[in-house]
């Protein structure tokens, strides 16, 4: 319950700023875009906040929150590895979502630690087949 009461406040602040679509709706928004060492909870993303960058001996998550997406939209999040997608989440909408949180990581370490590289979370949102949001966080380099 609590996670949900945060989560609404985090609608009403960005409801405020928000950005209206030539129809007239709220614009599909990308609140919330990173990477970090473990699952994440609404309750985290405040305005501001800083998670903790994934290690390559901790758990690596992608996480994105969107608001004001609509029934139909399709929202991706991909954790990358140098440009290419190593785990994705994807989820089309049955119904309008005033905000949706979407990971896709792996929760525990992989064997040996991750892999060297330049990880990035990015994600993805479509309508009707056109991109309507594409966003992508700086990369984070593991060793």
């Amino acid at each position: 319950m609590l996670t949900r009461v945060v989560f609404a406040l985090l609608v009403v602040v960005f409801a405020g700023t928000q950005v209206l679509a030539e129809d007239g709706e709220p614009k599909t928004t990308v609140v919330a875009l990173g990477l970090t060492d473990h699952k994440v909870a609404e309750e985290e993303l405040t305005p501001g906040a800083a998670l903790a960058a994934p290690k390559f001996n901790s758990p690596g998550v992608a996480y994105v929150l969107v608001a004001h997406a609509r029934a139909g939209d399709t929202v991706e999040v991909h954790l990358t590895k140098d440009g290419k997608s190593l785990m994705q989440n994807m989820r089309e909408l049955d119904a309008d979502e005033p905000g949706l949180l979407l990971q896709a990581g792996k929760t525990g370490v992989p064997a040996g630690g991750w892999p060297k590289g330049s990880y990035t979370a990015r994600v993805t949102v479509t309508r009707d087949g056109e991109t309507i949001a594409e966003q992508e966080t700086d990369a984070i380099s593991l060793h």
